[in-house]
């Protein structure tokens, strides 16, 4: 018995002609043997069904015509070791097509990549799975790997095959769970999706995990894509690796893409929105998730393609573009993440290979019942391993400065929206995430070790402590929290009658009180502009004149705030409606001198703000503020202290009340003279122009506390500077 015979008769054969076989490379492809008779040689198989006739063509030109063995298989041997071929097919009525042979070609994967995916420490890892163009033994083609351990059989189909993937069955790598193949003459743009045998028997069709482009929604093929953008933010990430940004300013414009200016690509989008956003004056923009979805309406929250930038917009590199753009202006890019949950549209990740698979088997685990999503199954550690890498895929092929992590108190309370009987405890009876909370410690860590300067924030509306401390003093990592707190409590004051506020001091001072336990961000997100919430300048009492004037009021006072800040698209010009994502935002209220200057103030503001470092250098050192209001306390004038490292001060008064107070006393740090460096009742920004000449002195006398007389205009705030050079100090 020949060695081809005996290596075909341990093979099942049926399996290879019906595409079902675990491994179509045991037997197709070229298999080099040795026997007595002929020394060295080389068997070449191929699957062809219905062919009239099939020829391995060398790359000397020689032809050598295949016998057909049996159910399509065809078969040559020759002498000597194996060489380059292609495969040349006739059909009946049809002209030869030549092709290369994806089964003459070595794995595209090691054994090193195989460890560390199983391991969930791949930190590349969409360099090793998905479909990536290569050139292998001198054929280009496209690589596929996809992580399916209960799958029978994988096949790749698409454009290239008609969608019948029987001459594409992949090969499975062994218990890691990945399958393999190589098709050569394939190139960027290609359509594809991967054919799946699940332990049932059945076929489901699924788009690739680790897709790096999609096709434009509705439709749901992954596409071959192949970066070729070259960066020019090389000064921007310079500088990024050696920022501390708890200790720098930061203010954020939050938008969303579809709905900022309808009909705008990612390139068309980067000359206005820089223009925009310079004239605002924020520091960074964050950006609603931007990773595939199917459905518009989710925002982007229910996420079928994380590797994949949503194609309604442009392309992977049409991203970078308007990212580098951004850099280039001085403008960081902040990027919405959800590794929370991800929906069961049939196509995408639920239940993968015909079973859970990135979802937790146990629903009380793997689902959200509130959302109709799936949870990720934290504890295994492909999965950990492909939400790790996602993150470092965004922070390192698309440039993003940070990564906001949405509905992290959804991921650390098993019984997050859960009644009783609902939720398992933990190892430890508890109702603690433990998988999910080692999760988000690795993410972090990861992140912040191998991209220096980036910010991780979470998006965590609970008591959970220590969500920023250090991951090796138990914290989670974090480096910013968004402070729910502060926004539910201050929006619930400044909706109040002014006549009213009086009552509820606390509710804007609360938050002094643990402002200084995490690093904060404070939000007025999308969230609070929608489902029936209003828009922000909708929410103030009064008429057009005192919404606006509130609004004013209530923004530098959130700026003078300890902590970092971030406001959702339409609220620096006081957008009327509350969002909607089917529309674009009402840009022809600037056509409106009142909304004109509220947007010039969010400009003045943000200016003023970055150059105030009192107001940002030390937003985690508590030792930095100082709560004012002696020898008057007025519980509708709200005012504190701001100190930077270096000796500066900065004072913010803010007076809620709906009547001025002309004459108000008030002791100041330090005596001497106090620039009036803000005002939000200029009459520049559409105030009155009520104030104190752009000066306020504080007197000592006697040795009692620096006394000042300010007057404050009605619903406004003043931001003061201490001058400590000036002659009357």
């Amino acid at each position: 018995m020949t060695h081809q015979e005996n290596t075909a008769r341990s093979v099942d054969w049926e399996a290879i002609a019906s595409s079902s076989h675990h491994d179509p490379h045991s037997l197709l492809g070229a298999h080099a043997f040795q026997s007595a008779a002929d020394g060295a040689s080389t068997v070449i198989r191929a699957r062809r069904p219905l062919a009239t006739a099939v020829f391995a063509v060398f790359a000397d030109g020689t032809r050598i015509e295949m016998a057909h063995v049996d159910q399509g298989i065809w078969e040559i041997q020759h002498p000597g070791p194996p060489v380059p071929y292609r495969l040349a097919t006739t059909y009946s009525g049809l002209d030869e097509v030549v092709t290369g042979d994806p089964y003459r070609h070595a794995p595209t994967l090691g054994d090193l990549d195989l460890h560390l995916i199983a391991e969930g420490r791949h930190e590349r890892l969409w360099e090793s799975l998905g479909a990536h163009q290569r050139v292998l033994a001198g054929e280009s083609g496209v690589s596929f790997a996809v992580w399916a351990p209960n799958a029978t059989a994988v096949r790749v189909v698409g454009d290239h095959n008609d969608w019948n993937g029987e001459n594409h069955a992949m090969r499975s790598m062994g218990v890691s769970g990945v399958w393999e193949l190589f098709i050569p003459d394939l190139s960027a743009g290609t359509r594809y999706k991967y054919q799946i045998r699940t332990r049932d028997g059945d076929w489901i069709l699924k788009a690739d995990p680790m897709a790096l482009a999609a096709e434009v929604p509705p439709a749901t093929a992954s596409v071959v894509s192949s970066s070729r953008y070259t960066w020019g933010d090389g000064a921007w990430m310079t500088r990024r690796a050696a920022t501390h940004a708890v200790a720098q300013p930061l203010s954020v414009y939050e938008l969303h893409v579809g709905s900022w200016r309808v009909g705008l690509s990612y390139r068309e989008l980067a000359e206005p929105l820089i223009q925009h956003v310079t004239d605002a004056g924020f520091t960074h923009v964050e950006f609603m998730p931007l990773a595939e979805h199917p459905f518009g309406g989710s925002w982007g929250y229910q996420i079928s393609g994380y590797y994949a930038p949503t194609s309604r917009f442009g392309s992977p590199d049409d991203l970078r573009y308007l990212i580098d753009k951004l850099h280039q202006a001085g403008i960081g890019v902040i990027m919405d993440w959800v590794p929370g949950h991800f929906p069961k549209d049939a196509f995408a990740l639920a239940r993968f290979d015909g079973q859970p698979l990135y979802e937790h088997p146990d629903p009380r685990r793997g689902e959200h019942q509130d959302w109709g999503t799936l949870i990720f199954d934290y504890g295994r550690a492909e999965v950990r391993g492909f939400l790790v890498a996602n993150a470092l895929y965004w922070l390192k092929e698309f440039h993003v400065d940070g990564l906001r992590v949405d509905a992290v108190a959804s991921m650390l309370y098993l019984d997050y929206s859960r009644e009783a009987g609902e939720w398992e405890p933990n190892i430890h009876g508890g109702r603690e995430n433990l998988e999910a909370i080692r999760f988000l410690q690795e993410v972090n860590a990861t992140a912040y070790r191998l991209h220096p300067g980036v910010m991780m924030i979470a998006e965590e509306s609970t008591s959970f402590p220590g969500v920023t401390a250090p991951t090796d003093h138990g914290g989670l990592g974090f480096g910013f929290k968004w402070n729910m707190g502060w926004m539910n409590d201050s929006l619930q004051y400044i909706e109040r009658d002014p006549m009213y506020r009086g009552h509820h001091e606390g509710e804007m001072t609360f938050s002094f009180v643990y402002a200084f336990g995490e690093n904060y961000l404070l939000p007025i997100s999308h969230d609070e502009v929608v489902h029936g919430k209003g828009s922000l300048l909708a929410k103030m009492p009064g008429d057009h004149w005192h919404k606006l004037a509130n609004v004013r009021a209530y923004l530098a006072y959130m700026w003078g705030h300890p902590g970092k800040k971030l406001l959702f698209m339409g609220q620096e010009f006081g957008q009327l409606a509350e969002w909607s994502e089917g529309r674009e935002i009402d840009w022809w209220l600037l056509d409106q001198p009142s909304h004109a200057q509220l947007q010039s103030f969010v400009g003045a503001m943000n200016r003023s703000y970055r150059a105030q470092a009192p107001l940002w250098e030390r937003d985690n050192d508590a030792s930095s503020f100082s709560r004012l209001g002696a020898p008057n306390w007025d519980p509708t004038v709200i005012a504190f202290e701001r100190r930077d490292a270096h000796g500066g001060h900065l004072v913010v008064i803010s007076n809620f009340a709906g009547v001025e107070r002309t004459g108000h006393t008030l002791n100041l740090p330090v005596a001497g003279v106090w620039e009036e460096v803000l005002n939000t009742d200029a009459a520049d920004f559409g105030g009155r122009g009520s104030g104190n000449m752009g000066m306020v002195i504080a007197h000592a006398e006697d040795g009692s506390e620096p006394l000042a007389t300010v007057t404050l205009p009605a619903l406004s705030t003043l931001w003061l500077r201490h001058q400590p050079d000036s002659p009357q100090a």
